[in-house]
């Protein structure tokens, strides 16, 4: 069987090398362009394809330790209390790309009865964040997430902030 198919291989190969061997036959051209113009062609800009394309710079590298960063979202959210807030399951970020808050999924048991809150990114801290067991600290008690209206997608968000971190969203941006 490998017989075979090595035997197949070299048989399109041979084939290709010999089609690559015969020269393809070019087109004379109309007998109209054989004729001498009377007025001068315009000068023919290359094809795209023709043109050398400068190759694109190398995209620039940074080197962040594996204990100076950790991805959050999953992660679990406690209040400077020790109590449980819920996950971040988003982050929200304003058109220039800033990140502006963090959805969490707040109450329930597993996954039935929570709902997402909208929280200011200010409120969190992440000063005990050293590997991805440690939970997140939120500036919030339970009792403040929970007078906190649900997020819904594609709707004006409603960000709730510790007090003094809350800033205005600029809607005209």
């Amino acid at each position: 069987m490998v017989i075979l198919v090595a035997a197949a291989l070299l048989t399109c190969a041979g084939v290709r090398a010999a089609d690559d061997a015969v020269p393809s036959p070019t087109p004379s051209p109309p007998p109209a362009a054989q004729a001498t113009p009377a007025t001068p062609a315009p000068p023919v800009a290359a094809a795209p394809k023709e043109q050398a394309k400068e190759p694109s710079p190398p995209p620039s590298v940074t080197v962040i330790g594996a204990r100076d960063a950790h991805g959050i979202l999953g992660r679990d959210v406690r209040s400077s209390a020790n109590e449980d807030m819920g996950r971040i399951v988003d982050v929200i970020v304003d058109r220039d790309g800033k990140v502006r808050a963090a959805v969490i999924d707040f109450g329930g048991f597993l996954g039935v009865g929570s709902r997402k809150i909208v929280v200011d990114w200010n409120a969190l801290r992440f000063a005990g964040v050293s590997s991805k067991s440690d939970s997140i600290t939120l500036d919030l008690n339970k009792q403040q997430v929970s007078a906190a209206p649900e997020y819904k997608e594609d709707t004006p968000l409603i960000v709730l902030g510790a007090a003094g971190n809350l800033h205005p969203w600029d809607y005209e941006h």
